[in-house]
C-alpha cells in the first residue's frame, strides 16, 4: 500500500508541508483550447466553456499593483484563446518582474491569432511551449494529426523576432506513456542538436514535467490498465531531494472564478485552499492565506512531483 504522501513528506521535515513566500501567481484563464491533448489534466478542449472574465483578472492585476516582486504565470486550456487575454497582458506590464505565457505553439498559426509572436515580443513576453518531442511521430500521436508541422512553424516565427535569443524561450517534454522523465539536462542537450539540425530551431531551457495522474491523463491509464502501476512507480520513485524543492511552497494556483490552489494539479482535481472552516478561499483572500507556515492542501497525485529528478512548472526540482 502507498504511504499517504502528506505523512511521507512531514516524516522528511514539517516545514515541507507548509507555504513558504509568494513568489509565482499562476492564472489559468480556462479550459478553452484549439486542442484535445491526451495527457490534459484539464480536460481542455475546443468545447470549453470555462472562461477567466475581466473581474477576476481585475483582482490580479490590483493585487501585483500592490506587491512587487512576483511573477505571472499565465496557463490554460489555451490561454490565447481567452476573450480577455490581450487585455490582461497590456494591462499587466510592468507591474510583474517576470511575466509567462504556457503556450501550445500551435495556437500561434491559427489566421486570428498571427500577431501573437510580434506581441510577446513587443512585450517582453517568457513563453513556455509545449514540445513533448522533436519526432513528428510522437508528437502527433500525442497530441494530434499535423500537430508537429504547426509547432515547427510557430517556432521558426518566434525565432524570428528573437525568441531563443532577446527573448526567453523554454520548451516543455513530458511523456507520452505512463513513465517518468529521464535527465533533464541530457533530454535539452538531444532537443538542441535536434531542432537545430532538422529546422534550424534555437531555444533557451528545456523543461521535463512528469505526468500528473489526473484529468485525461489518469483516464488513458485506467482504459490501458495501468493506473495502479504508474501510481506505484510515482511513489517508489520518491526523491527527498526533490521534496526540498516542491513548487506550491511558493506558488498559488487562480482558476477561472478567481478560487484559489496550491497548484494547478490541486485545481483540476478540486482540491482548493480553504478556510479553518472550510469555506473555498478566492483571489480576494490570497494576502492573508499566503503567510509563511501556513499549511499546504496535498493529495497523493503529489507523488508526480517528487518522483525521480522531480517535477514543477520549471521542470526538475533535484
Amino acid at each position: 500500500m502507498v504511504a499517504a504522501f502528506k505523512e511521507r513528506l512531514q516524516s522528511l521535515d514539517p516545514v515541507f508541508i507548509t507555504f513558504d513566500s509568494l513568489q509565482t501567481l499562476q492564472l489559468n484563464l480556462g479550459n478553452l483550447c484549439n486542442m484535445s491533448c491526451r495527457h490534459c489534466h484539464v480536460n481542455a478542449s475546443p468545447h470549453g466553456r470555462e472562461i477567466m472574465g475581466k473581474e477576476v483578472m481585475d483582482k490580479v492585476i490590483a493585487l501585483l499593483s500592490r506587491q512587487s516582486g512576483i511573477a505571472l504565470d499565465v496557463t490554460g486550456g489555451c490561454p490565447e484563446m481567452n476573450p480577455h487575454f490581450r487585455y490582461l497582458m497590456e494591462t499587466t506590464a510592468g507591474l510583474s518582474p517576470r511575466r509567462i505565457v504556457r503556450s501550445n505553439l500551435t495556437i500561434m498559426e491559427e489566421p486570428e491569432m498571427a500577431w501573437l509572436p510580434e506581441f510577446y515580443s513587443k512585450h517582453g513576453i517568457v513563453i513556455t511551449a509545449s514540445l513533448p518531442c522533436y519526432l513528428e511521430e510522437n508528437i502527433d500521436r500525442q497530441r494530434g494529426q499535423g500537430v508537429h508541422a504547426k509547432s515547427i512553424a510557430a517556432l521558426k516565427r518566434l525565432n524570428e523576432v528573437g525568441y531563443g535569443c532577446r527573448h526567453e524561450l523554454n520548451l516543455v517534454y513530458n511523456p507520452g506513456e505512463a513513465f517518468i522523465p529521464g535527465s533533464q539536462k541530457e533530454l535539452e542537450a538531444a532537443y538542441k542538436v535536434e531542432l537545430f539540425e532538422r529546422h534550424g530551431i534555437t531555444f533557451n531551457h528545456l523543461y521535463a514535467i512528469t505526468n500528473a495522474p489526473i484529468g485525461r491523463f489518469r483516464e488513458y491509464l485506467e482504459s490501458k490498465g495501468a493506473l495502479d502501476h504508474y501510481l506505484n512507480l510515482l511513489a517508489t520513485s520518491f526523491n527527498p531531494d526533490a521534496a526540498r524543492n516542491l513548487m506550491c511552497r511558493t506558488l498559488v494556483s487562480v482558476d477561472w472564478k478567481g478560487f484559489i490552489y496550491n497548484c494547478d494539479f490541486n485545481q483540476a482535481v478540486g482540491l482548493p485552499i480553504t478556510d479553518p472552516s472550510g469555506c473555498i478561499l478566492k483571489i480576494d483572500d490570497l494576502e492573508q492565506t499566503t503567510k509563511h507556515g501556513t499549511e499546504l492542501f496535498l493529495a497523493q497525485h503529489c507523488y508526480c512531483c517528487t518522483a525521480g529528478s522531480g517535477s514543477s512548472c520549471t521542470g526538475a526540482t533535484a
